[in-house]
C-alpha cells in the first residue's frame, strides 16, 4: 500500500506539472495511471477529467493572478466547449470501452503527429 501511495503522489505531481505547463497533457497522463490500478477504460477518463479540473483551476488562477492570461480571450469557447462537454458526458455510456481506448489513443497520436510537424 506504501507503493501505491508514493507512486500515486509522484504521478500527481507530475500530472499536475504537465498540466501546468503545457496547458494540456495531464489526462494522458492520468488515464494510463488510473487503467494500471485497475480502472476500466471509462472509469479512467471518468476519473482523470475529476482529477484534472482542480489541477487546471489552481493553475488557471495561478495565470490569471499573474495576468499572464487575458480572460476575454476565452470567452468565445465557453459557450461551445460546455456543450460539447455536455454532450461527450452523455455519450460515454453509450460508448465501449473498446471504442473509447481507440478514440483515445487516436487523439494522442493525432495531437503527437500534429505537434512534430508544424
Amino acid at each position: 500500500m506504501k507503493n501505491i501511495k508514493l507512486s500515486t503522489a509522484v504521478f500527481g505531481a507530475l500530472i499536475g506539472f504537465i498540466n501546468g505547463l503545457l496547458g494540456a497533457g495531464g489526462g494522458m497522463l492520468a488515464v494510463p495511471l488510473l487503467k494500471k490500478y485497475g480502472f476500466s477504460q471509462k472509469a479512467a477518463q471518468q476519473n482523470a477529467i475529476a482529477i484534472i479540473l482542480p489541477i487546471t483551476a489552481v493553475s488557471a488562477g495561478i495565470y490569471l493572478y499573474k495576468d499572464y492570461v487575458n480572460l476575454n480571450d476565452s470567452y468565445s469557447y465557453l459557450p461551445t466547449g460546455f456543450l460539447g462537454a455536455i454532450i461527450a458526458t452523455l455519450l460515454m455510456k453509450k460508448i465501449s470501452n473498446k471504442w473509447l481506448k481507440r478514440l483515445f489513443a487516436f487523439f494522442m497520436l493525432y495531437a503527437g503527429v500534429r505537434l512534430l510537424l508544424k
